[in-house]
């Protein structure tokens, strides 16, 4: 049997927990890239440290890793939606890229949760999907739809804006992964 084929005893949550997981993951999605925002202003760096800090990324990560798939997929797909409606970030044009590639995120983190590998190895594994994804979404809305308001490039320059961000939730990730695992 495979590494990828075993899987670690995690309890199942309720359907009540995972919505009040799922719910708190949207609360944090939303707060934590206003903290960025309000910094960036103040520092005159707009929104750069939301693009390189990706702060929607972590809750979002974090509720698929430690509730499962479902709480996962339905932050991701909610965290920028209620963003966008409270504040209007991101922006029209990259709204529905980041809806589906959160939900990839929280969805495969989710699936992943019970699978027997290192948090560090899940997380990165959802990342890719959740790239992945919004690049084929990308490149369909582009070539398929004729969409102008997106550039393809976009997909190369987001990846390497938010390298950072992605080096981060390496390591807090599975950090806060053990804290909480080891606490239940």
């Amino acid at each position: 049997m495979s590494a990828m084929a075993k899987s670690s005893s995690k309890p199942r949550l309720s359907f009540k927990m995972q919505t009040l997981a799922a719910l708190s993951a949207v609360v944090a999605a939303v707060a934590l890239p206003q903290v960025f925002h309000l910094l960036g202003a103040a520092s005159g760096l707009g929104t750069a440290l939301g693009e390189a800090f990706l702060p929607m990324h972590l809750p979002v990560l974090l509720v698929g890793l430690l509730a499962g798939p479902l709480a996962g997929a339905a932050a991701g797909a909610l965290s920028p939606l209620c963003s966008f409606a409270l504040s209007g970030m991101p922006g029209a044009a990259m709204l529905p890229f980041m809806v589906v590639e959160l939900c990839v995120y929280g969805l495969a983190a989710g699936l992943l949760r019970g699978v027997k590998l290192p948090t560090i190895a899940k997380v990165v594994i959802a990342q890719v999907a959740g790239r992945a994804v919004r690049a084929a979404a990308i490149l369909l809305s582009v070539y398929a739809f004729g969409n102008t308001q997106i550039a393809v490039a976009t997909i190369w320059t987001s990846i390497a804006t938010g390298l950072f961000g992605l080096a981060l939730q390496w390591v807090l990730l599975p950090l806060l992964v053990y804290r909480v695992e080891e606490r239940r």
